[in-house]
C-alpha cells in the first residue's frame, strides 16, 4: 500500500486528473476500476474520481509496488545550467525576464525552453522533487516569440497556474511592451486590422478590413486561412537618430501581432528579419550591436485578484531593458 498526501501545489484538481498524472502510463479504465474496487481510496473512503482535492487529503493505493512503478514514469529533460533572471517569486508564481533567443515553450521534443530551465531551477532549489513532478508540473502561462525578450509568468502551484491562466484569458492582466522602430512616430495611436496566419510558414499578413473585403475574402486569406481582428495601441516615448522608442499595448493578442502590425503601417521593428527592413537591421547591427528584434515585454500589471493570489492585486512588475535599447536610446527614464 502507498499513501499519497495532497499538498498546496496539487490542491484544487479533480482526483481522476491527479491519478492520471501520478499513474501516467495507466489507462483511464484501469484507474476507474481500481476506484470501484476500493483499491484506490480518498481519505479512507470509496471514491469515483470526481472529487475535488484539498490540501491535507490522503490517497491510498492498495497496489503492489511493482504495479505502481510500472504505471509511473517521470521525465526530466537534462539541460545545461542557466541562471534565470527572476523578477519576482513567491510560493505560487514566478516572473522571469526571458532573454531573446530562448523559447518560452518547446515546439519539438528535442527543444530546450524556459519551461525546462524553470523545472531545473525548482529542482535545484529544493522547491519541487522528481516525485512531485508526477502530479504537478510547473509551467509558463504566457508565451513570447523566441527573439522577443521580457516578462514571462509561470505557475509554481496549481492555484498559481489557474489564477494566471484566468487573468490572461480574460485579458485583465495588462502587458506592456517597448520596441525600437525605424521612422519618426509623433503621435499616440490605436490601429486595427485583420491578421491572417499561414500555418505552413508561421508567418502572418495584416490587411485592413476594407482590403480584406476588396479581395472578396472577408476574413480569409488567399489560401483560405482564417483571419482575426486585431487592435494595437502605441505611444512614442523617445526619438533618436531615425529610431523611435514605442510603448505598445496589445488590445488583442495574436501571433506576431506587434511585429507585423507595426511593419504594416511603416514602422518596422529594428532587428526583425521576418517583418522588418533588412537595410535598417544591418545598419543597426553595425552601429548599435543589435543582435535580435528590439521588442521587450517590460511591464505586467495585475488586476484585482481573488484568493489565494489576492496579494498580487493591482501590483506592477517590470523587467530591465536589454543592452541594445540602452545603446540606442540611452538611459531612458520612462515615467509611464
Amino acid at each position: 500500500m502507498r499513501s499519497v498526501a495532497i499538498g498546496e501545489k496539487e490542491a484544487g484538481q479533480r482526483l481522476d486528473k491527479f491519478l492520471g498524472k501520478y499513474l501516467n502510463l495507466a489507462g483511464k479504465n484501469f484507474l476507474y476500476k481500481m476506484m470501484r474496487k476500493k483499491n484506490i481510496t480518498l481519505n479512507g473512503r470509496k471514491c469515483d474520481g470526481s472529487e475535488r482535492l484539498e490540501a491535507g487529503d490522503e490517497i491510498r493505493l492498495f497496489l503492489a509496488d511493482e504495479t505502481i512503478e510500472k504505471f509511473s514514469q517521470v521525465k526530466v529533460q537534462k539541460v545545461d545550467k542557466k541562471t534565470l533572471d527572476i523578477v519576482y517569486e513567491d510560493d505560487h508564481i514566478l516572473l522571469v525576464n526571458k532573454p531573446a533567443g530562448m523559447l518560452s515553450q518547446k515546439a519539438r521534443d528535442t527543444d530546450v525552453s524556459l519551461v525546462e530551465y524553470l523545472i531545473d531551477y525548482l529542482l535545484d532549489s529544493g522547491q519541487i522533487t522528481r516525485e512531485g513532478l508526477q502530479t504537478f508540473r510547473p509551467s509558463v502561462c504566457n508565451r513570447l516569440d523566441r527573439n522577443t525578450s521580457g516578462l514571462v509568468a509561470a505557475g509554481k502551484s496549481l492555484a498559481g497556474l489557474q489564477g494566471l491562466s484566468a487573468v490572461l484569458q480574460d485579458r485583465s492582466l495588462h502587458k506592456y511592451y517597448l520596441c525600437g522602430v525605424w521612422g519618426r512616430v509623433q503621435e499616440q495611436k490605436r490601429i486595427e486590422g485583420i491578421l491572417i496566419k499561414d500555418e505552413r510558414t508561421n508567418q502572418v499578413t495584416i490587411l485592413s478590413e476594407q482590403a480584406a473585403r476588396g479581395k472578396g475574402k472577408g476574413k480569409k486569406g488567399e489560401n483560405g486561412q482564417a483571419g482575426s481582428r486585431i487592435c494595437t495601441e502605441y505611444e512614442p516615448i523617445d526619438y533618436r537618430d531615425g529610431y523611435t522608442l514605442l510603448k505598445v499595448t496589445l488590445i488583442t493578442g495574436k501571433t506576431h501581432q506587434i511585429r507585423a502590425h507595426l511593419a504594416s503601417v511603416g514602422y518596422p521593428i529594428v532587428g526583425d528579419y521576418k517583418y522588418g527592413d533588412f537595410r535598417v537591421n544591418e545598419e543597426a547591427r553595425k552601429k548599435y550591436k543589435v543582435t535580435s528584434q528590439m521588442l521587450h515585454s517590460f511591464r505586467m500589471t495585475f488586476p484585482e485578484m481573488s484568493e489565494p493570489l489576492a496579494y498580487l492585486s493591482e501590483k506592477s512588475f517590470e523587467a530591465p531593458l536589454p543592452g541594445e535599447f540602452k545603446r540606442m536610446f540611452g538611459e531612458v527614464i520612462l515615467g509611464i
